[in-house]
């Protein structure tokens, strides 16, 4: 009985110390990317696309260069946010607004890239307030169509994708 005891005891053992482990590799692999916001901010809240396009005009008989979001967040404490070109996002609840502009990115094959933006405005009094940078993390689809198009055509892609706000 004490051998099946000290072996359940070392198995356990084992299975912290792999999972430390990992969380730890996890952490290092967080700190070095380049889509982590500046040291000292905290998460001021986390979305996902709940329905969600990237329109992209045709020019040069190719659907190139950026897209125009139009996209409703949502998160678990029922508040919405109207995301849109500029790009802008503006609370539901209480109409703050602010745009931000990429500072980097990574690509996700078969989808839009991640990115880490800045936030460059301001308007509005209210949740979005205090947010500085926004994670797009966790992308899937909205990559422009590789077929020939007529100059100024318009398509929407659906997209999906994880938005976390941080701010001080």
């Amino acid at each position: 009985m004490r051998t099946l005891k000290r072996k359940l005891a070392l198995a356990a053992a084992a299975v912290v110390t792999v999972g430390i482990s990992a969380v730890t590799y996890q952490a290092s692999a967080a700190e070095t990317s380049p889509l982590q916001p500046p040291a000292g901010l905290k998460i001021v809240g986390q979305f996902v696309v709940g329905t969600g396009t990237q329109t992209y005009t045709c020019t040069g008989g190719k659907f190139t260069g950026s897209s125009v979001p139009e996209a409703a967040l949502f998160d678990g404490a029922n508040r919405k946010i109207h995301h849109f070109g500029g790009p802008s996002w503006q609370s539901e609840s209480d109409g703050s607004l602010i745009t931000a502009a990429p500072v980097a990115n990574s690509p996700v094959p078969g989808a839009i890239p991640e990115l880490l933006l800045e936030v460059k405005t301001h308007s509005g009094q209210g949740f979005l307030s205090t947010v500085t940078h926004i994670q797009r993390m966790n992308t899937f689809g909205g990559v422009a169509p590789a077929t020939a198009c007529t100059d100024g055509q318009k398509v929407s892609v659906p997209y999906n994708a994880n938005y976390i706000f941080w701010g001080n």
